[in-house]
């Protein structure tokens, strides 16, 4: 029976986390799921929610950390499971059988990446989509043209990560971003495109907080291609042009 691990990253994060902690546990293969909590030393409550639900929960940890990619790597080096998907405090499981539908491609499918589509919502109206982020199945041409799937959306086969390695730390807002350059491009994966909204994110990700951080995060989106060799400003341009689109695709999807 396949294990797979979830992993729920989180620094003060009490307002949305107990969201977070319900969609996972209500999973109808709950069974299958190893729950793994990272927290970096919330001050707020999160830790409080997180012994509510220690129960459910199979490990968790709160100390310091270099960030939110640190921490994410932090959960990786204590997953067990034989896939991996993270699923942050701003963020929900889709609906109650959105992990059956992953084990069930992970089962059918001969992949080591899957992924599928978004829903962005917002904490006064969390039934209604905001922006949808719907994804297509990877050719190897769609990354110079600035694509990329929405990486909360991501399963990967714990393996696989000694072949592609963890998130770059020296990013603060972009290691993500790297990462699924470096996993699409590698020859080695293998993706299956699940067309199915499997997650739903509030709106005001720490990307998009500031001015400041939009301008970082572009470049550092610009270095992770250039680094991995995928392409440059046309690729940054095409990328960002694209979330503009999101904003009307919403109706395609339709709620839970």
């Amino acid at each position: 029976m396949t294990k797979l691990s979830i992993i729920t990253v989180v620094y003060n994060g009490v307002s949305t986390l107990e969201k977070t902690f319900e969609s996972v546990i209500k999973q109808t293969v709950f069974k299958q799921i190893e729950y793994i909590v990272i927290d970096g030393a919330s001050t707020d409550g999160s830790i409080d929610l997180i012994k509510k639900h220690s129960d459910h929960i199979s490990q968790w940890y709160s100390e310091p950390d270099k960030g939110i990619y640190d921490a994410m790597n932090k959960g990786l080096s204590k997953a067990t499971g034989d896939w991996v998907g993270f699923l942050h405090a701003d963020d929900e499981l889709a609906s109650d059988t959105t992990l059956a539908s992953i084990l069930n491609s992970i089962e059918t499918q001969r992949c080591n990446v899957i992924y599928g589509d978004l829903d962005y919502i917002t904490a006064t109206l969390p039934s209604k989509t905001i922006r949808a982020w719907k994804s297509k199945p990877f050719t190897n041409k769609l990354l110079k043209q600035g694509w990329m799937p929405a990486h909360p959306t991501l399963y990967i086969k714990t393996s696989h990560f000694k072949t592609i390695g963890l998130f770059d730390t020296r990013y603060r807002i972009a290691a993500d971003y790297d990462f699924i350059l470096r996993l699409f491009s590698h020859p080695s994966t293998q993706s299956f495109y699940l067309s199915e909204v499997l997650v739903k994110m509030r709106l005001g990700g720490a990307s998009n907080k500031s001015l400041k951080n939009i301008i970082r995060k572009s470049k550092e989106d610009y270095l992770a291609l250039k680094r991995n060799h995928i392409g440059g400003l046309r690729a940054l341009v095409i990328k960002n042009l694209s979330k503009i689109t999101q904003f009307f695709k919403h109706q395609q999807h339709p709620q839970n």
